[in-house]
């Protein structure tokens, strides 16, 4: 992939991909979209869900209108075009399949790279993983580039060392997505980022966009925003068929990457726990 073909980041929620990719994003000098999958307004009267609630919202739409501008802001400081699919939050529209995650990725740019989450304990998360690998492959394009969920990741107290990936493998709750992706396909790293400041300084602003959500997040994820902590590492792999003869189960220390210019102080684990929206 050139560096200047375009980059496509598939965001679930309007916060995921300055929260998981801040700092890779503020690097890149290419082309980049930011596309949330989540990012459609409930349809008629659907009341409020307990995230939205939580964030401080009476209503469904109320929230919706808010992050659509927020996440205006904060593409525009990650230098991304914003692009939201019409699929309403998961609370206000369980279980549905996602036809126009579909539609976009079968008339995605054949050059674009795609980056898609790696789903980790969240519902909404996995499901958008799932549906654009299908979607992907029924295109008959590339198998895309998997990133780690923030702060979701960030829960472990290994996130941020060269053992984030061992600790992925062995983990029973926050590895659980990690270890079904390997169930299908070796996961070659190919980013392991640590932030320096002033790249830290360009994610902070980027995620502060998202303020509505923030403190609701905080209520699992303690003080997930400090610095050095979890949001400072972001880790990208690059999935591989089993049959390209990549040894089986052999993830981890032993396939771990250098960091990226920046950091590797270890930090201190973030709060367990699950986004409810």
């Amino acid at each position: 992939m050139t560096t200047d073909s375009p980059l496509v980041v598939i965001s679930p929620h309007f916060d995921d991909a300055a929260l998981s990719l801040g700092g890779y994003l503020s690097r890149l000098d290419r082309p980049k979209t930011i596309v949330t999958v989540h990012g459609g307004p409930p349809a008629g009267p659907a009341g409020v869900s307990s995230w939205d609630a939580a964030c401080g919202f009476a209503s469904g739409a109320e929230a919706y209108a808010v992050r659509m501008a927020e996440d205006a802001r904060s593409c525009e400081l990650l230098g991304a075009e914003q692009v939201a699919l019409r699929h309403p939050d998961g609370p206000y529209a369980p279980g549905a399949r996602l036809v126009a995650l579909e539609e976009f990725l079968a008339g995605l740019d054949p050059a674009a790279e795609v980056l898609v989450p790696m789903g980790t304990d969240q519902r909404d998360h996995q499901a958008v993983r799932d549906q654009a690998l299908a979607a992907l492959a029924a295109a008959g394009r590339r198998l895309p580039l998997v990133y780690a969920d923030l702060p979701y990741s960030g829960a472990l107290a290994e996130w941020g060392t060269d053992g984030a990936e061992a600790a992925l493998a062995r983990a029973e709750v926050h590895g659980r997505a990690y270890r079904d992706l390997r169930a299908g396909y070796g996961l070659r790293p190919v980013h392991n980022i640590r932030l320096d400041r002033e790249e830290w300084a360009v994610k902070r602003a980027a995620v502060l966009c998202h303020g509505s959500q923030l403190a609701a997040l905080a209520v699992k994820h303690r003080a997930f925003l400090r610095y050095p902590g979890p949001l400072e590492s972001e880790l990208i792999w690059e999935p591989v068929p089993r049959t390209t003869g990549l040894p089986g189960g052999r993830l981890g220390d032993d396939t771990a990457i250098p960091a990226e210019a920046g950091r590797s102080t270890p930090h201190p684990a973030a709060g367990n726990g699950s986004r409810q929206g």
